[in-house]
């Protein structure tokens, strides 16, 4: 049985692909998803983040098969509609929180979704979104 989508932050998946402590737990949190039927997902704006990240340390050509990898491991992209940008924009007035976590956040209010982060800004919207810490 499908369970509630969860959506990855940049967080999660840089911790993923550069074998951080939380990478297991990732892996884990994926490997269960695609034997689950239940749906992951990413902002773009947290695909995009992910891929400068990536670019300012090793290489856009290394960025380019992270995110082709994305595609692989079946996340899917939410795109920044009208709907998400504005959710966005509501955890960013209520707090210190970097605008681009205020997409995965949003993503996941909008899709009744587990955001998977270990990132501690994300204490700021516990509650208004259910948060799987890693």
């Amino acid at each position: 049985m499908a369970k509630k989508p969860r959506v990855l932050d940049s967080w999660a998946m840089l911790a993923f692909f550069q074998n951080e402590p939380s990478a297991d737990r990732v892996e884990k949190i994926i490997t269960e998803a695609h034997a689950t039927g239940t749906d992951l997902l990413m902002s773009v704006v947290n695909v995009g983040e992910l891929w400068y990240t990536v670019t300012r340390t090793h290489s856009a050509k290394h960025a380019d098969a992270i995110i082709a990898e994305l595609h692989t491991l079946k996340i899917a992209f939410v795109d920044a509609d009208w709907e998400v940008t504005q959710l966005a924009a509501q955890f960013k007035a209520k707090g210190k929180i970097a605008y681009a976590d205020c997409f995965a956040a949003a993503v996941a209010k909008k899709f009744k979704a587990e955001l998977v982060t270990g990132d501690p800004e994300f204490k700021q919207v516990d509650g208004e979104v259910k948060i799987l810490w890693i």
